[in-house]
This record gives structure tokens, sequence and C-alpha cells, in this order.
């Protein structure tokens, strides 16, 4: 534990390349399924939202993704016209659309979910416990900027 204290810019560099191959690999994994429905890391991460967070709206979802209004408007096309999402239009705001997984986007979602499990949950239950909840939350230090 000591040694951590005391990272070296060569050490940081090493687990900034094993975050990018741990990404890069995870998402290699479905890229299969995706380009059967000629979609790429775009779609499967609005998906990913979409189904983490049922009734999402676009403004939460451009918020998340750190992306532009227009940025997202191709992958939403896509994504309806392949019924992979539905818009349902807000009871309180009616100008205010919520996302939702549709019946087709919830057996896509699955497919491409299943592929991904198999390489974390291998990672994860052949690993301590310990590092498995230092390194979740090493992770969450990461995303929250601390």
């Amino acid at each position: 534990m000591k040694d951590l204290l005391y990272l070296k810019d060569e050490q940081i560099k090493d687990f900034i390349q094993l975050l990018f191959y741990a990404y890069r690999e995870t998402f290699a994994d479905p890229k299969e399924i995706l380009s059967k429905k000629f979609f790429g890391p775009a779609h499967l991460r609005t998906l990913n939202l979409i189904e983490r967070n049922p009734g999402i709206s676009l403004s939460e979802l451009i918020f998340k993704l750190k992306i532009t209004k227009q940025s997202i408007n191709r992958v939403l096309r896509d994504l309806i016209k392949s019924k992979m999402i539905k818009q349902i239009k807000d009871n309180i705001d009616t100008r205010k659309k919520n996302l939702f997984l549709d019946k087709e986007g919830k057996i896509f979602f699955d497919s491409v979910y299943s592929l991904q499990k198999k390489r974390i949950f291998n990672a994860l239950r052949s690993s301590e416990p310990d590092s498995v909840i230092k390194f979740k939350e090493v992770l969450k230090k990461i995303i929250d900027g601390k």
C-alpha cells in the first residue's frame, strides 16, 4: 500500500493504458452483434443508459453522455427506426419525451450484455473480494474526478 502513495508517471500511464485496454476489450466483445444492425459504440452507450434509466428524458441522456443534441439525434433516429427504443410523452410536461427500451431493444440489449457480462464476471470472480470492492471504489473516484 505504501508504494501507492508514491505513484510515478510511468505507473499512472500504465494504469491509463490498462483502462483503455479494458474498455476496448469489453466493448469489442459485442462488436459483431452491433455491426449486424449497423450500430456503433454511440448506439450501445445510448441503449445502456436507457436500459439502466428507464424513462430517462432526452436532456438527461444528453447530460449523462456529455454530448450535444445534434450528436444524439442520428443515434436516436437509428434506434427508433430499428424499434429498439420508444419515446413516450411525459404525463406532466408533454413537451418532454421519456425514452424506454422497446421489446426488440430489450432482446438486443440482453444479447450484447451477455457477451460483456462474461468478461466482467470472469474477471470479478477470479479476483479477491477486497480487490473487487476497492476496484469499484477507484473507478467511482475516477468518474467523479476525485
